[in-house]
């Protein structure tokens, strides 16, 4: 009986810290900000953009701001790649603005230039790489499953 009792006193703490946890961590969503041509317009911005290990990426519209999309640059230095192939539940488009990438999709590759999209179906295994001798820019939409 005492063993009983400690193990649902525990289950209650720790659905009362879990419960806890989850106010204090609420972020700001999508159907709380108050949109506006001000934060609607967005300008890119280097100083704001994120380093990475192969070049960089800028967020126009990522999942705190959005319903369901997110819009993003990314720029690779040549010969490299953002990350191995890999594959997730989202369908991704990827609009190509300058240099050469190549596009991995479900073990098969093309490369393809500026004014190019490529599409990745859910859980499709791809990847994205640079092949050129210049900097690598592209878009990436993808829908956010919250």
């Amino acid at each position: 009986m005492k063993t009983a009792s400690i193990i649902k006193i525990a289950i209650v703490t720790l659905i009362i810290q879990s419960a806890q946890a989850q106010e204090t961590k609420k972020e700001t969503t999508p159907a709380e900000i108050k949109y506006s041509i001000e934060n609607c317009v967005n300008h890119f911005d280097l100083n704001k953009a994120t380093k990475t290990k192969v070049g960089y990426q800028y967020w126009f519209a990522d999942k705190n701001f959005t319903q369901e999309n997110t819009l993003k640059m990314s720029i690779v230095e040549p010969g490299k790649s953002t990350h191995a192939p890999h594959h997730h539940p989202e369908e991704e488009f990827f609009y190509i603005l300058e240099g050469t990438a190549e596009f991995f999709l479900d073990g098969k590759t093309v490369v393809a230039g500026p004014n190019t999209s490529f599409y990745c179906p859910p859980n499709a295994e791809h990847g994205i790489s640079n092949v050129g001798k210049t900097d690598l820019k592209y878009l990436v939409i993808k829908k956010d499953l919250r």
